[in-house]
């Protein structure tokens, strides 16, 4: 074997060692390089926790949306309201086009009783016996081997079915603006329910705020009173219940808000448009008309009495129409114009230009018995309109009376309920007074939590109602109270 070199040996050593610092170097300087950047930032939860303060932040967005998008909300009064969900409803609509299309029935069947006038343009040619221009053509119906008609014909016919006819399509027509004035009213109930419905849960979500509220300050009181020995343990437990079931009522109440702005926003605006507030006038309770202005209102000029009695003339006109399928009709024609062998105003010095006059009886002798059989589907429907109006009349009296009971009950009880709203606001008050003062239970205060949401929710309610109600009178009577 050969000696070992070591100074190679040492050589190798020294350079291994370098390389090694080398290395260890480079990571640490990565290293240092790393713990000098930023840490990340850790992820956040969503915002889905159902607290207080979230529910205020939701609701508050709603009205600083618009000021942060640059958009002003749309101030919308009960009135604009109205009238923009006349141009978005489909039902109000639709009646609105079956008026349309009954005065054009009208007018067509007007206009059918009128002369018509004709333009006829004709040109027959017919085999002959011979090849001459005189000689006769072999179809005796044609006047000649060459026949050229150009002339105009003004018709008319004399027909009774026809002006009865009219006379259907008028009482038609004002049914179906009848119609057309119970869809626009009913337009109005589903509108005055909806806005005041929005309403109604903006006061509702006020309540439940403070509601909240209250119940996070007497939570934290009887924590204060337990450290300080005046209260149990079971105290807090109770109040600490009570708070989260507030806190639930908070986030159901901006539920309910949430889907009343859609409903009414659905309703009233064609590109689903929910930046608005209302005009808020809920408890600006409008005076009740009296029962006599109601009665002389509503048998003067209701819609649904209108739709039943126009239709009752509609199915007797009809059985009219039927009847005089067996008179005859008058036909008369005035022709002017060429009707002659050649196509020429004249020819061989005679002038082709002239006029006729025709008159005709067509009168029904026999067609199986298909008249009789009109007259008595035409009498079915004339009895089946007249028992139709004559429920309409009931209905219309029964209405009245209960319609005008509903709004009567709704205003004389929203005094009480407010009344009973204002005591129980008072109520809690001293009640929870009372118990910082050791007087009173936590029962005691639960209670008078509990009474004043039903208190307030039944106050919100009651005055909605009232309001439903005069929109619902407003249907006999075509005319809204507002404040």
């Amino acid at each position: 074997m050969k000696p070992v070199n070591e100074r190679a040996v040492l050589k190798i050593n020294r350079d291994l060692l370098v390389k090694i610092w080398a290395i260890l170097a480079l990571v640490g300087l990565s290293s240092t390089a790393r713990a000098q950047q930023p840490d990340a930032p850790a992820p956040q939860p969503d915002a889905v926790i159902a607290s207080p303060a979230p529910v205020q932040v939701a609701v508050s967005s709603q009205a600083a949306q618009p000021s942060a998008q640059g958009v002003t909300p749309v101030v919308l009064t009960l009135q604009d309201a109205l009238s923009r969900a006349r141009g978005n409803s489909v039902m109000f609509q639709t009646a609105l086009t079956d008026a349309s299309v009954a005065k054009q029935d009208r007018y067509q069947a007007a206009a059918g009783m009128l002369p018509s006038v004709t333009y006829i343009n004709q040109a027959i040619y017919s085999q002959s016996h011979g090849f001459g221009p005189n000689e006769l053509p072999l179809f005796i119906a044609n006047n000649g081997p060459h026949e050229y008609v150009s002339q105009a014909d003004i018709h008319e016919v004399f027909d009774l079915a026809a002006f009865s006819t009219f006379r259907k399509s008028m009482a038609l027509a004002a049914a179906a603006r009848a119609r057309a004035e119970v869809a626009s009213r009913g337009l109005v109930v589903t509108v005055v329910q909806n806005y005041y419905a929005v309403a109604a849960a903006q006061h509702k979500l006020e309540s439940a705020q403070r509601n909240a509220s209250e119940g996070d300050q007497f939570f934290n009181t009887t924590k204060n009173l337990e450290q300080g020995g005046e209260v149990a343990h079971s105290d807090v437990i109770k109040a600490e219940l009570q708070g989260q079931e507030r806190h639930r009522q908070l986030m159901e109440a901006q539920l309910g808000l949430l889907n009343a702005r859609l409903n009414l926003a659905v309703l009233v605006f064609k590109d689903f448009n929910d930046n608005f507030v209302i005009a808020d006038d809920l408890h600006a309770s409008p005076p009740l008309p009296p029962l006599e202005e109601v009665q002389q209102r509503a048998t003067r000029d209701n819609p649904d009495l209108r739709v039943a009695t126009e239709s009752l003339k509609a199915a007797k006109r009809d059985v009219n129409t039927a009847w005089f399928g067996y008179f005859p009709s008058l036909t008369a024609d005035f022709l002017y114009g060429i009707d002659a062998p050649r196509f020429a105003r004249r020819s061989n010095g005679i002038n082709n230009v002239g006029s006729a006059f025709t008159v005709g009886v067509v009168t029904p002798i026999w067609n199986w018995g298909i008249t009789q059989s009109k007259v008595k589907q035409a009498g079915y429907r004339r009895n089946l309109s007249e028992l139709q109006f004559t429920l309409a009349q009931r209905t219309l009296l029964s209405q009245i009376r209960s319609v005008y009971a509903e709004a009567e009950t709704a205003l004389n009880e929203l005094t009480g309920l407010q009344r009973a709203a204002e005591l129980s606001a008072e109520s809690l008050r001293l009640i929870t007074l009372r118990y910082k003062d050791g007087e009173s239970t936590v029962l005691e205060v639960v209670d008078a939590q509990n009474t004043f949401a039903l208190a307030n929710a039944a106050y919100q309610d009651g005055a909605v109602r009232y309001r439903v109600a005069l929109a619902n009178l407003q249907t006999l009577t075509g005319v809204l109270t507002t404040p």
